[in-house]
């Protein structure tokens, strides 16, 4: 049975979606026998870092869990997607950035612009870049934390207990390559969905 009801979404992050969406997420994570777990931080903005990305089936429970909570974020995709019409406006509707590999920067100036007008804003981003096995990971979450001046809280995505679960902050060292070796270390602890992938 799902555990959504335990997880207290802030106001400031509750994005007051339809009845009916939000039934569709309680729906996927029930029918598919996965629970959320820990603790969503009351703070005004944070970025949300996800892994072990693997999957296309990360983004199917990661959006059962968004709609279930009600929870509004922005979440970093890569360009292609928002190129696909029936994808267009799915992406678009759960808070979709489209990620221009060519120009990082703008990324940057876009997240910065949501502060400036929502005044609170919650970004996710899988810092392998994508579900492919990748030698390595994207540091951008670690220049986008700094920029808006947040913190960094950890969320785990594990097949094998079908647990979507927020396991509190990760402290950046300043040392962007050793952070990269801290969260591959952490994430290791969960079951993937292709693990050959990790």
């Amino acid at each position: 049975m799902s555990q959504i009801k335990k997880i207290v979404v802030p106001e400031i992050h509750l994005a007051n979606r339809s009845a009916f969406i939000k039934w569709i997420g309680r729906t996927i994570l029930r029918i598919s026998g996965w629970k959320v777990e820990g603790e969503i931080p009351n703070l005004n903005k944070f970025v949300l870092v996800g892994g072990p990305h693997t999957s296309n089936w990360d983004f199917v429970f990661a959006l059962g869990l968004i709609w279930s909570l009600d929870l509004k974020m922005y979440v970093l995709a890569k360009a292609s997607l928002f190129k696909i019409p029936i994808l267009k406006k799915l992406m678009y509707g759960v808070g979709g950035i489209p990620v221009n590999r060519d120009n990082p920067k703008l990324i940057v100036e876009r997240v910065s612009q949501l502060v400036q007008e929502e005044g609170g804003v919650i970004i996710g981003i899988t810092p392998e870049g994508t579900r492919s096995k990748v030698e390595k990971w994207k540091t951008g979450f670690l220049r986008i934390a700094e920029q808006m001046d947040c913190k960094i809280v950890l969320i785990a995505i594990d097949f094998e207990k079908k647990t979507c679960s927020f396991n509190g902050f990760f402290e950046p060292s300043g040392d962007n390559a050793q952070d990269i070796i801290d969260l591959k270390s952490f994430y290791s602890g969960f079951n993937a969905k292709h693990p050959k992938n990790f």
